[in-house]
């Protein structure tokens, strides 16, 4: 048990070491606004050249250094939480491989070079989905890889279509005829990584996963990876008419039908899986309204209070005989007061409640969103979506920390464990004082300053407490049992995004599996094949004996009429 515990422990040391020892330069980079780009000429032959390049800015050594943070956390809550896993050097090894492939991810700015780990991150998560291998596992897996693979496609095209330009790299991408399918193609892989409609389905299918996997490919590595891939081609997307105006349009509504699927899901980790579809398409909208560093970060906000909300919710599911669903839950907070608390300030942050990491960076893009030339129609789903994300947050409290007890069995041995104390103790910190320090740091990023009139300065928290209003009055049993039903189907599925993904290519692969078998394998096939060749001998067998038969009978009737002949013969002779 020990050594199990020292492989998982020992990668987190190594992960957090790794964080604090970047932060430095992180700071240095980010004071002095330098870029430095390394590029190394693997081999040159004639005039092509295969060069290999890495690039050091403040996005990508700041994002890295959340990654890490963040994936350190959850190795040392790994320790504990998947020690019981007699594979748990295999999964901290799978888990270092994720990681590495997000840095790679961060770091290449060439576009082939790229996909070393936006492929990566595919097959690992993949790995990491279908860990528990039973079949509720491989079918989220298979729909995960699937949507990524769309992803990677893409990737692939546009690749194909910047050789006119005659080079990959991101942050010098010039203008040619093709320049709107290739921001067409970059466009669709992001949606892809980051599950905006509609290929929204596989990120709650992905919760087949461990809990600390869930925890990393929720906040900050694979599903963020399609927000990087439009930040760091943004300059070049804005560029093109009409990019913008989608993505806001996509975005919103992502924002939208993750925010009221949310309020009738009953699974734990789904409902959090949604609040990260969610999250995803306000990072999405701050990108179409022409705001990446704020868009980043958001980004980074999310990411610290998310991977706290995941672990939060991995303890009470662990230590409630893994039971998921939060109508089985209740009364936690005197058995688990910690994990509750955590799990209190990752929900409130969430929200954007003041002075909380999430309120620095959401408060200030619902505002951005009042001031530029938005549709209206655009707003007022913007903030319907917000009100949906404090509604379900305020149902997730209520409904499994302050309702009474329904009866299951708690047992809170691990809240003594130091290594879930110390993962989440760093979360939570980060979680509350993480937004004031970011904001400090992306401040010479931030828009210019502007003045609101005081009543839409105070609709994003006006709209925050009608949520939770509508989530105390709405969520009650009584009224949950009697009309929610109704239309839970509609909004659990996504608009029917989850069956229509899977449903119509595994129905379309059956029916046509079925066809083939009954006209081929069963028809054509068994006609010339095995039951033709069966036909075909058994007549000619039939023939064959039919003419033996009848040879033998010509025989016997020749011989006799011989005899007969030779007989009257031989007699007429004698006589004469």
């Amino acid at each position: 048990m020990y050594m199990k515990l020292k492989s998982s422990s020992v990668s987190s040391l190594f992960l957090i070491l790794y964080s604090i020892l970047l932060f430095p330069f992180t700071m240095m980079f980010l004071l002095y606004e330098q870029n430095i780009i390394l590029e190394w000429t693997i081999i040159q032959i004639s005039s092509c050249m295969m060069t290999f390049m890495f690039i050091l800015d403040p996005v990508s050594l700041s994002f890295s250094n959340v990654v890490c943070l963040i994936s350190g956390c959850v190795m040392l809550f790994s320790s504990s939480y998947m020690s019981h896993d007699p594979f748990l050097k295999r999964f901290t090894w799978i888990v270092m491989l994720f990681v590495l492939s997000m840095n790679l991810l961060v770091f290449i700015p060439s576009l082939p070079a790229l996909l070393l780990g936006w492929d990566g991150l595919g097959i690992v998560s993949f790995a990491l989905v279908i860990y528990y291998q039973n079949m509720k596992s491989l079918g989220a897996g298979m729909i995960t890889i699937l949507a990524n693979r769309i992803g990677d496609v893409m990737i692939l095209i546009s690749i194909g279509l910047l050789v006119l330009q005659g080079h990959w790299f991101i942050i010098l991408m010039s203008d040619f005829y093709l320049t709107a399918w290739v921001c067409l193609c970059i466009t669709l892989a992001a949606m892809t990584k980051s599950a905006q409609i509609p290929f929204s389905s596989w990120l709650p299918a992905a919760m087949a996963a461990p809990t600390p996997v869930s925890a990393l490919v929720h906040s900050s590595t694979l599903v963020t990876a399609g927000v990087f891939l439009i930040i760091r081609f943004f300059p070049f997307l804005s560029s093109i008419n009409g990019f913008q105006a989608a993505l806001l349009f996509i975005s919103v509504l992502t924002l939208l039908m993750a925010g009221i699927g949310a309020n009738y899901e009953n699974d734990l980790k789904k409902i959090i899986a949604l609040s990260t579809l969610s999250q995803l398409g306000v990072m999405m909208m701050s990108l179409a309204m022409g705001m990446p560093y704020l868009a980043l970060f958001h980004l980074y906000t999310h990411a610290l209070f998310k991977a706290l909300l995941f672990l939060c919710a991995g303890m009470i599911i662990h230590n409630s005989s893994n039971t998921q669903d939060i109508r089985h839950m209740g009364l936690l907070f005197s058995q688990a007061p910690l994990t509750v608390a955590c799990l209190n300030i990752a929900n409130l942050s969430l929200c954007g409640a003041p002075f909380l990491s999430g309120f620095y960076s959401k408060d200030l893009i619902l505002e951005l969103s009042l001031m530029n030339p938005t549709n209206f129609l655009m707003v007022l789903l913007i903030f319907l979506a917000t009100g949906m994300t404090a509604a379900y947050s305020f149902r997730l409290s209520f409904c499994s920390l302050w309702s009474e007890v329904k009866g299951g069995a708690f047992h809170a041995k691990q809240e003594l464990d130091p290594y879930v104390n110390w993962a989440i103790t760093i979360l939570a910190s980060a979680a509350i004082f993480g937004g004031q320090f970011l904001q400090n740091i992306f401040l010479p990023f931030s828009p210019v300053p502007f003045f609101l009139p005081l009543h839409l300065k105070l609709m994003t928290i006006s709209v925050i407490m009608m949520g939770f209003f509508l989530a105390f009055i709405a969520w009650d049993t009584s009224y949950q049992n009697s009309h929610i039903n109704k239309m839970k189907f509609f909004f659990s599925t996504m608009w029917f995004l989850a069956p229509l993904s899977a449903q119509p290519l595994t129905k379309f692969s059956m029916l046509l599996g079925t066809n083939i078998m009954k006209s081929i394998d069963m028809g054509w096939l068994e006609i010339l094949g095995g039951q033709g060749s069966i036909s075909v001998s058994s007549n000619l067998s039939t023939m064959n004996q039919k003419m033996q038969i009848k040879s033998f009978n010509f025989f016997i009737m020749s011989m006799t009429s011989l005899s007969l002949l030779l007989c009257l013969f031989f007699g007429s002779s004698l006589l004469s």
